[in-house]
């Protein structure tokens, strides 16, 4: 049995708690119908709203890891139980927000309110650091001891890597402990008569800003600044100092002033040592891989993990709600084309080895624009060069960052700079070892679109020494003939060029690597399963019909760190081009993999693959 208020009385509803909001959101939309602004429940509703936005904006702040990456304080990345087990973080705002409808009920109307009253900010004042700080501090210590913190802040401490929204994840004891002592500082200038507009708000906000700055894992405040005035150090925290306290569990309850954690000998000695070294930035690790991505489009741009962390940490699909935000993405879409480099995504670690996702800023459509070619390849060239000055070890190509119309699939660069130390990978031997390895043993005959791509011509080159028969779509018999000749002779009888979607009605497995509309899907017949390497992926039209996903593989149980989902994959799987750099790394391989697929190496890779604990979807 869950011990007494553990345990949130809303736990059940799942995304359907914010009814209990609804009294609030009516009484409100009353208020501002009626135009009266004076009542409490429009700013309450503004309260929460500004409260939940504070929030996002630190967590984005954050997670922004080209910004931060320097200064973060625990290295490790937010894995997907932590996610998860803080899904309900917000649970707070809304027993907040609850809480304060009861209490401002009676208060003076708003509109009644001076805008400023310096009495009653300093009364303010008082209470929090005479009755808040040490309620909290004292409270805190208490909820580290036996039954408490088992019971109770255990929960709270579950979550290795602090984030904003780490905040106000705990039960709903703690809470009700935590607005207490944040209570006391507003009640006490409303009671006196001293209340004002900017107390209300000011307060509130403050708060969790100072909450949201002390668990952001970001080291924002400079060392100077504590050098310059020692006796900071006894009244305001840093993200450092907070995060010791999670790390070791012994030491820095204070809330925001480590005055009490002095006072009460449980401050940690090498607190302001560590805020220090960490804010001068100076120390950041160079990753031994990294896959170099790019933005599909305006809506997937939100999918990104420093926007909304619970859309980052599941399969991309588009939410009834981001179009609100479509205009500010397609904002940024032209900030980043116009101003942005390529930059560091997210980051897991695995086997050791840090592994990293950078960005180059360019979405889909760009790549298919003629003038735009020449800025992407400058972009790539750019970030391979500084991932040869990091000393990264591979870097892996996504798939239109290795079009053959764009840069010959990486030959570009490789041929004009001959000396990199860097290891370019555009991954399309693991591609096509996966997409081979889907296809059941017993078939005999296969139809293949886009026969005459670096993938295709790996694919058809495969089968047919396999003795199994393959219908090349092909309008070009020149493309054809120069494939087939690289066969010996005994098998290029089973290649067969055609030139219409007709010659494959009887054929049930198609290999498709060009988009495929309706009508060029009814030629298949009944049960014919449809293998893919086409971006993005064809429309399944057909029920009678099935389709199968892009070429991905799921990562190794051992995998550290990982937190967001690659695009449209399920948790912990990434696309072929991503793990055939990963094998490429682990493997220690020395030679790059660009232009052309060597046939011979396919099930090298596989094997590989299979062997470091990579498996297939």
């Amino acid at each position: 049995m869950a011990a007494p208020l553990s345990s949130w009385p809303w736990a059940s509803l799942g995304i359907y708690k914010y009814v209990l909001c609804g009294p609030l959101v009516a009484m409100a939309a009353r208020e501002w119908r009626d135009g009266r602004a004076g009542g409490w429940w429009l700013h309450l509703l503004l309260l929460f709203v500004l409260r939940s936005l504070t929030y996002q904006l630190w967590y984005s702040f954050a997670n922004m890891l080209f910004l931060t990456r320097t200064r973060r304080v625990i290295k490790d990345g937010v894995e997907f139980k932590q996610i998860d087990s803080e899904w309900d973080w917000d649970n707070f705002l809304i027993l907040q927000a609850l809480l304060g409808s009861v209490v401002l009920c009676r208060a003076p109307s708003f509109e009644d309110l001076p805008l400023l009253q310096l009495k009653g900010c300093v009364i303010a004042l008082v209470l929090h650091v005479g009755v808040s700080e040490p309620l909290f501090y004292m409270a805190h210590r208490c909820f580290h001891r036996g039954y408490l913190f088992t019971h109770y802040h255990s929960i709270h401490h579950s979550s290795p890597v602090p984030q904003p929204i780490t905040a106000g994840f705990g039960t709903l004891l703690e809470n009700l402990v935590l607005s207490a002592a944040m209570a006391a500082p507003l009640l006490g200038p409303f009671a006196t008569g001293h209340g004002s507009a900017s107390l209300a708000y000011g307060y509130v906000l403050v708060f969790d800003f100072l909450r949201c700055m002390g668990y952001s894992n970001v080291e924002v405040l400079p060392s100077r600044l504590f050098e310059a005035l020692p006796a900071l150090r006894y009244l305001l925290y840093s993200p450092t100092y907070l995060s010791l306290h999670h790390k070791e569990k012994n030491c820095n309850f204070c809330l925001f002033m480590p005055l009490f954690d002095f006072l009460g000998k449980t401050a940690n000695n090498k607190s302001w040592d560590l805020q220090k070294e960490i804010s001068s930035g100076k120390k950041d690790r160079a990753p031994d891989f990294v896959f170099l991505a790019h933005v599909i489009d305006v809506f997937s741009s939100m999918h990104v993990p420093f926007v909304f962390r619970s859309l980052s940490s599941m399969p991309f699909i588009n939410y009834i709600f981001l179009p609100v935000f479509w205009p500010i993405a397609f904002l940024f879409m032209l900030f980043q084309w116009a101003f942005s480099k390529t930059f560091l995504l997210s980051f897991y670690t695995l086997r050791g080895r840090l592994h990293q996702t950078w960005i180059v800023p360019r979405y889909g459509f760009q790549y298919f624009l003629p003038f735009a070619r020449e800025g992407i390849n400058d972009q790539i060239e750019l970030a391979i060069l500084r991932a040869d000055k990091l000393g990264v070890k591979v870097l892996s190509l996504a798939a239109l960052n290795k079009n053959e119309s764009l840069n010959g699939g990486g030959t570009l660069f490789i041929s004009k700079h001959p000396d990199l130390r860097v290891r370019v990978v555009h991954g399309n031997t693991l591609t096509a070892a996966i997409i081979l390895n889907e296809i059941p043993m017993d078939v005999k005959e296969v139809f293949l679109t886009g026969a005459t791509s670096k993938l295709g011509r790996a694919i058809a080159l495969y089968l047919c020494r396999k003795n199994i028969r393959v219908l090349m779509l092909t309008l070009s018999t020149e493309r054809f003939v120069k494939i087939q000749k690289e066969v010996p002779a005994d098998y290029q009888h089973h290649l067969v060029q055609v030139t219409k979607y007709q010659a494959a009605q009887n054929c049930k497995t198609w290999i498709v690597g060009k988009w495929l509309l309706l009508r060029e899907q009814r030629w298949a017949p009944p049960g014919t399963h449809f293998h893919q390497f086409v971006v993005p992926p064809v429309i399944g039209f057909r029920r009678d019909c099935t389709y199968g996903n892009l070429a991905a593989m799921r990562l190794p149980k051992d995998v550290q760190g990982l937190g967001s989902c690659e695009y449209t994959m399920e948790r912990g799987i990434v696309h072929a081009c991503h793990a055939g750099g990963i094998v490429h790394c682990l493997e220690g391989w020395t030679h790059h993999e660009v232009g052309a697929i060597d046939v011979d190496r396919i099930d090298v890779v596989w094997n590989a693959a299979l062997k470091h604990g990579l498996q297939p979807v």
